[in-house]
């Protein structure tokens, strides 16, 4: 008697594999804001017209944009993570069933 073989039910790795690299382009891109705005609070205020001249303010607003990109990092970081831990037990998983039906037929 032939083996059924059983498909997984898991969601496709093309949807959870690209999902920390999405973190890390959102972590890239608000650290790179909050450079341009500590930037912005060393330029003198005559070079900024029509903008806030506020040192405190763009400090503040570096500050947050920073944080913010730290946690998206660690987001990105943790969801990779757990998609490496599962996919490295799905494998055993089935590493293990094939050497059980090799067990099996013999």
């Amino acid at each position: 008697m032939k083996p059924l073989r059983v498909e997984s039910q898991q969601a496709p790795r093309i949807l959870t594999s690209s999902m920390s690299r999405n973190f890390y382009i959102l972590a890239a891109s608000l650290l790179l804001f909050a450079l341009v705005s500590a930037g912005m609070s060393l330029v003198p205020s005559s070079f900024q017209p029509g903008l806030p001249a506020n040192a405190s303010l763009w400090r503040t607003v570096a500050m947050f944009l920073l944080l913010f990109g730290l946690v998206a990092a660690f987001i990105g970081v943790m969801s990779h993570l757990f998609e490496q831990v599962d996919r490295r037990s799905e494998e055993a998983r089935q590493a293990a069933r094939r050497k059980g039906r090799e067990n099996h037929d013999k």
